[in-house]
């Protein structure tokens, strides 16, 4: 009698114990292409295009990894959906990529993202433009409150294969596009305060410059100043 208690009293136990929520998918730590590369391991397809293997490594409670390729000349982009941790996808020579990967997990909404790499696919260039800025902070379409002088930090980041960056132009204005030139931006210098007014949408980018006379655009972003 008393062995059969204790038999009902575990099964009570272990019925009435809560499952533990599935966990959300972590972030991969991607492995090639290199950041600000030059990637020369693709296979020929053509005179224009090359096949590039995209790795990464694995991430705790994923299903399955999206990876998405992005042409920064065009802003064309490739996805492909897989459960291992490489991919490969046809890519233009000569152009610049950003690619980033995220985890999946279908027993939860939560995903994951990965770092954002760019890379140039190997063409027959000597010489390469910078890779575009991303930008930190702002982020597209955010509200920011000013601070104490009514100033908001712009925060980019930025590279290139050559590593020949001379400098930045930052353009800044209420219009759109943003055709006001307010500060020649020294290349060691990624971010800059700019005075705002509360209530008010503003508009700003990032161009590049290398010592060969290359330049690259991070395309327009937007914010509202609380």
């Amino acid at each position: 009698m008393r062995f059969l208690t204790v038999c009902i009293v575990a099964i009570l136990v272990l019925g009435c114990k809560k499952k533990e929520a599935p966990k959300p998918p972590e972030s991969v730590n991607l492995t090639f292409p290199d950041k600000n590369s030059e990637c020369t391991t693709g296979q020929d397809i053509s005179a224009t295009s090359s096949q590039v293997e995209f790795t990464w490594q694995a991430s705790s409670n994923t299903e399955t990894y999206e990876l998405i390729v992005t042409n920064l000349n065009n802003n064309n982009k490739q996805d492909i959906t897989t459960t291992v941790t490489s991919a490969k996808l046809p890519l233009e020579k000569g152009a610049p990529y950003a690619w980033v990967v995220i985890s999946k997990n279908t027993k939860v909404i939560e995903t994951a993202t990965s770092e954002t790499r760019q890379f140039y696919n190997s063409g027959f260039e000597s010489t390469y433009a910078p890779f575009p800025a991303l930008i930190i902070e702002p982020k597209m379409g955010t509200s920011v409150f000013k601070d104490i002088n009514n100033d908001v930090t712009l925060e980019w980041v930025s590279g290139d294969v050559d590593n020949d960056i001379v400098g930045y132009d930052l353009f800044f204005s209420t219009a759109n596009p943003p055709t006001v030139l307010i500060s020649d931006v020294e290349a060691n210098v990624l971010s800059t305060n700019v005075g705002v007014t509360s209530d008010t949408v503003y508009y700003w980018r990032v161009v590049t410059k290398d010592s060969e006379g290359n330049t690259s655009d991070s395309g327009i972003f937007e914010f509202r100043a609380l």
